[in-house]
């Protein structure tokens, strides 16, 4: 069984995917520019930013069959940084640490190779699977760099938009409880008004996003009746745990465009700025704050630093822990949280040694197996997203997937 601890658990950040970018080298370098400029990063710290979107986004529309950018706003307590996600499903990289060589820059970019995206970023992956194709990651904060800007958070998601809209009905969140006050949001996707010169998706696009009012529900106090390990357990009244754990949300609002982004920022909300402790009194909080609204299916998590994983689900959203040898599914049951939810049951599991935890939308595929992502788990969870969506994503519907790792 794997050990998360309360270091490992306060590692996460804030993250606001802000757009995505399929065979658009000069619409992507424009739009990283300008957020460079929003947030703050200053004019050589944007010039490097472009530059290396530059490569990304030239060697996408070179190679790739199928590529994708995304640029999105990161966060930690200090300050705002960029992400850059590049997906394609190309021909892949037989040799990667070749390819990080200087002097190997690909034909119809900018030259400066993937060697120097790797030196300019603050923090880089990459994963390749030759016919398969690639997937990286680039992180760039201000200089000199916030020193917790270095550390990988234990929890990442990506959202994806149905073709044809600029706002996405999925949406995941993750929160810290200490078990000693109100927790506070870590890691979420919802735009939300930003912080000293800090960008959004609505500023980037003139539109304005709703602002559900919250909507909380009081502690309740509970007895356990625990399961044998490796077992799911069906726990009739969950209870926290004494130390540090971390709450994980997935939510699919119903159906995709305008009215399910409202479903799904009025689910974060209540989510966020809640009191629950657990994944059932979450839920509860949940259904309550989507009332009026068009419901979704919402799937909540909590993981103890002793390893052990409470689950409550309704509704289509998948859920399972994955090892580089197992999947095992986390059950969910039928309803529409904010409109029917039958009695609520927790589910208790224990999360494997070097395992993670997977949750996603219908705009996935089931169709995935531990195979898949087991030359992916030592990477960042966003990147673990990332290869999931790209394996099994359906373009047919609003697409959203969140990873939550273990310690080591």
């Amino acid at each position: 069984m794997g050990a998360v601890t309360a270091v490992d658990f306060a590692r996460l950040m804030d993250c606001e995917d802000v757009a995505w970018f399929r065979d658009q080298p000069e619409a992507a370098r424009g739009a990283a520019a300008a957020l460079g400029r929003r947030i703050g990063l200053g004019e050589q710290r944007s010039s490097q930013l472009v530059l290396a979107v530059a490569e990304l986004a030239g060697n996408i529309a070179k190679h790739a069959v199928d590529g994708s950018l995304l640029l999105r706003v990161v966060r930690n307590e200090a300050t705002a940084g960029v992400e850059v996600l590049a997906v394609d499903g190309g021909p892949g990289i037989a040799d990667i640490p070749a390819a990080l060589r200087d002097g190997m820059s690909t034909a119809g970019t900018l030259g400066i190779g993937l060697g120097a995206v790797q030196r300019l970023a603050d923090s880089f992956h990459i994963h390749s699977q030759p016919g398969l194709g690639t997937v990286q990651l680039a992180r760039f904060w201000p200089r000199p760099a916030h020193p917790t800007a270095a550390g990988e958070p234990a929890v990442g998601g990506i959202t994806r938009p149905i073709g044809g809209e600029q706002v996405c009905g999925d949406a995941w969140a993750a929160r810290i409880d200490t078990g000693e006050q109100p927790p506070v949001s870590h890691a979420d996707n919802v735009a939300r008004p930003p912080a000293s010169g800090a960008t959004s998706w609505s500023a980037l696009t003139g539109t304005r996003p709703s602002s559900p009012q919250p909507q909380t529900a009081p502690a309740r106090g509970f007895s356990v009746r625990p399961g044998r390990p490796g077992r799911p357990a069906a726990v009739r009244a969950a209870v926290a745990g004494p130390g540090t754990g971390v709450l994980v949300m997935s939510c699919d609002g119903l159906g995709h465009g305008p009215m399910a982004a409202v479903a799904a920022q009025a689910a974060l909300h209540a989510f966020k700025t809640g009191t629950a402790r657990t994944p059932e009194e979450a839920m509860e909080q949940v259904h309550r704050a989507l009332r009026g609204t068009r419901g979704a299916a919402v799937a909540i998590a909590r993981l103890e630093p002793d390893g052990r994983l409470l689950f409550c689900g309704v509704g289509n959203i998948t859920a399972a822990l994955v090892t580089s040898t197992s999947r095992s599914t986390l059950l969910s049951h039928p309803g529409i949280a904010g409109h029917q939810m039958h009695q609520l049951r927790t589910y208790e599991h224990h999360l494997p040694r070097h395992g993670i935890l997977v949750m996603h939308s219908d705009g996935l595929s089931e169709r995935w197996t531990q195979s898949d992502l087991a030359g992916l788990l030592h990477h960042p969870p966003s990147l673990i997203a990332a290869a999931l969506m790209r394996q099994a994503g359906t373009r047919r519907d609003d697409a959203s997937a969140v990873i939550a790792k273990a310690a080591r």
